[in-house]
């Protein structure tokens, strides 16, 4: 199983939280908010514990679960702290309308992490097209993306053991299209499917058999 930390005590840090309880993963939380952290690992239970925010998280992969414009300055003052670790971005950029990215440039949030991240220290992007309760609830699959291959493993360990299927879509340039393909939830969810109970993923057509 994986040791993971993860930075937020928001809805989503929540979910995966329980997630990686029930799945036998180590949890640490950190926050700027010592007391909202701990309440959320006394929550969590499972020995999950807390951190002091800043300093070294206790995981190899830590989980940066806040808000598009607060990853890149939270991973930016961890600095050398997050040297090592596998650091996961689970953000989705929206413009304020919903139908769109909130940068207009072909870059994404986890590729400007890697720009901030300190050396040995490898980014992967996840978790951002699947709704909250979604993964709260169902067995979605998990679309990942990074440049290095044993980050990817790691965290596709993990993904594993919440009991998810991961996806690997390639390097960590993919992670615009990810971010993309979140802005299709959206509109999914506005329009063609018309509610929020469903994930993105592949579907497999049987081996087929000519002999």
């Amino acid at each position: 199983m994986s040791s993971i930390s993860i930075i937020s005590t928001g809805n989503m840090a929540r979910t995966i939280g329980a997630r990686a309880v029930a799945g036998g993963n180590t949890v640490e939380v950190m926050s700027r908010d010592q007391s909202k952290a701990a309440d959320l690992a006394k929550a969590l239970g499972g020995g999950a514990t807390t951190g002091e925010w800043g300093t070294a998280p206790a995981g190899d992969i830590v989980i940066v679960a806040l808000l598009y414009d607060g990853v890149v300055p939270a991973v930016a003052q961890y600095g050398d702290a997050l040297a090592g670790k596998v650091i996961v971005d689970i953000s989705n950029p929206f413009n304020s309308t919903f139908d769109g990215l909130a940068h207009r440039k072909e870059t994404s949030i986890a590729q400007e992490v890697a720009k901030a991240a300190p050396a040995g220290a490898n980014v992967v992007m996840a978790f951002n097209t699947v709704f909250r309760h979604v993964l709260e609830k169902g067995r979605p699959d998990v679309f990942i993306a990074g440049d290095s291959t044993q980050a990817k493993a790691s965290v596709e360990t993990f993904v594993e053991s919440l009991g998810l299927r991961p996806l690997d879509v390639d390097g960590l340039k993919m992670a615009h299209w990810l971010e993309g393909a979140g802005v299709v939830t959206v509109g999914l969810a506005n329009h063609g499917v018309g509610n929020l109970d469903f994930a993105l993923g592949i579907t497999e057509l049987p081996v087929r058999s000519d002999g």
